[in-house]
């Protein structure tokens, strides 16, 4: 079991049990059996749940599914073919971006928009 295995699995369970959905109608939202539910929580799953499931589980959760799949160890859909536009500058970007903080990550957010919007125009 992975560190990020065991995370993720903790994360699923705090979020159900915050919305207060038990173990058998969670897995019934998505679509699972209630002991791959359990697996996944407890971190005892060889591999991370594919993307398409923790979508389910985000959708059923009320959270952001880019966000769950990455903490899955996953890519969220739509990214490899962004990465694949344009590879050498997306890694090294990625590589540059690694350590900013949040809040320096919102701002670059904001100016990336910003770009492509005066381009649109």
């Amino acid at each position: 079991m992975s560190d990020q295995q065991k995370r993720f699995g903790d994360i699923i369970r705090d979020k159900r049990l915050a919305k207060g959905f038990s173990l058998r109608k969670f897995a019934e939202m998505v679509k699972v059996s209630p002991t791959y539910i359990s697996h996944v929580e407890q971190g005892k799953v060889q591999y991370a749940p594919a993307a398409d499931c923790v979508r389910r589980m985000a959708e059923a959760l009320g959270e952001p599914s880019d966000e769950l799949i990455a903490l899955a160890g996953r890519v969220p859909e739509g990214l490899p073919a962004v990465f694949t536009e344009e590879p050498r500058m997306m890694a090294t970007f990625l590589r540059e971006a690694k350590g900013l903080t949040a809040e320096d990550l919102r701002k670059l957010i904001d100016q990336t928009r910003r770009m492509k919007e005066k381009r649109e125009t």
